[in-house]
């Protein structure tokens, strides 16, 4: 039992090593769980069997930034397609973007055997170095998408592309223009970085502060009797993500709890007192959990009794009975199948659902700001 207060998840952090109970028989995983499975490590470059694919280069510090960051080795793009994102800040918008869109492809980057390398270049702020990596693009005969503020930077990017012969898309521009057309006022055209521009800690940003502090307090069922100041709660089993999910939903300003569901070990009451509307059950295909505990197991250098004890058919499938029968107990909680999903995509349901719960008088749930 860990020191802190509540029901720790032994299972989601390292597997027993110790083994009295003989092997689980083995599982063959399906063949739709290892075509996702290729697909996403070919969108990342990662080597396939004997396919040279190698992971792609990105720009992480300020001092790779002040490098030449035209230099990507060829050999690496040799094996697949390149993606050049440009940014002018952190390079989140274009990457998420693209890695959307790619997702539409997945199962055709299986069916030809082809990779796609993506390389990021962040705080790209002055034109010389704007220039150097598209020139860089065009010999790696790469697509380029750029998310530039500056109105005359991402005018530049556009000219040399086309002089160039490389293939490009401005994320930013559209929607720079559609919202000024709407709001009838001119952009700034500065940079997140940029000295002129006005930052303000706001109440939505201290918000999000609190929210991030209180879900850390929460993890792993720590505090069990703050579970009603939690605004979203989130139960299952080891290894079902609830810990990454609470950590990404937090970051949008939301409080949030998991308790991990472990078999011989009672939930604690509070979960029981909260708004059932609160509380999400996650819930996982026993033949992909089984996959991502072993993958862990391995990672932890542990032996194979250890493994089995930790990943064994048998023993998932009663874990996963064991947290179902609760779930069918308590009728008033949403139930999330994770199976393949990424954390954002579980994340966008939970708060459709959340909103939709709380907010009744619109047909249409909403997340609201304020700038």
């Amino acid at each position: 039992m860990d020191s802190r207060q509540g029901h720790p998840e032994p299972d989601s952090e390292s597997p027993p090593v110790a083994a009295s109970s003989p092997r689980s028989p083995k599982l063959k995983a399906s063949s739709k769980l290892n075509r996702w499975s290729m697909a996403r490590a070919l969108r990342s470059g990662v080597k396939i069997i004997d396919r040279p694919i190698n992971a792609p280069h990105r720009q992480a510090t300020t001092e790779e930034s002040d490098r030449k960051t035209s230099v990507v080795d060829g050999d690496d793009v040799a094996a697949g397609k390149s993606i050049y994102l440009v940014s002018d800040g952190t390079g989140w918008t274009a990457e998420h973007s693209v890695n959307a869109a790619l997702g539409q492809f997945e199962d055709r980057l299986v069916n030809r055997g082809c990779s796609v390398n993506t390389h990021l270049f962040s705080w790209v702020e002055d034109e010389e170095k704007l220039l150097e990596i598209i020139n860089q693009a065009a010999k790696q005969k790469a697509m380029c998408f750029y998310t530039l503020a500056n109105p005359s930077m991402s005018k530049s990017a556009k000219e040399a592309c086309d002089q160039l012969g490389v293939l490009s898309v401005d994320i930013l521009g559209p929607i720079i223009e559609g919202i000024a057309s709407h709001l009838g006022v001119s952009p700034s055209g500065l940079t997140r970085g940029a000295p002129g521009r006005v930052k303000t800690l706001n109440d939505a940003y201290f918000k999000r502060i609190e929210a991030i502090e209180f879900t850390i307090k929460q993890d792993d069922g720590t505090l069990p009797e703050n579970l009603g100041k939690a605004d979203i709660i989130l139960v299952g089993v080891s290894r079902t993500g609830k810990t990454p999910l609470s950590t990404y939903i937090a970051q949008k300003g939301y409080k949030v709890a998991n308790v991990p569901f472990v078999m011989g070990v009672e939930p604690p009451k509070t979960l029981f007192e909260v708004e059932p509307r609160k509380v999400f059950a996650l819930t996982i295909q026993l033949v992909v959990l089984q996959a991502i505990r072993r993958t862990r197991a391995k990672t932890l250098g542990v032996d194979t009794e250890g493994e089995n004890r930790y990943s064994g058919f048998d023993l998932v499938r009663k874990e996963l009975d064991f947290a179902s029968k609760i779930y069918a107990k308590n009728p008033g909680w949403a139930v999330i199948d994770v199976t393949n999903k990424a954390i954002e995509e579980t994340a966008a349901v939970i708060l459709r659902l959340y909103h939709d719960s709380s907010d009744s008088s619109t047909s249409v749930p909403c997340i609201s700001k304020r700038f």
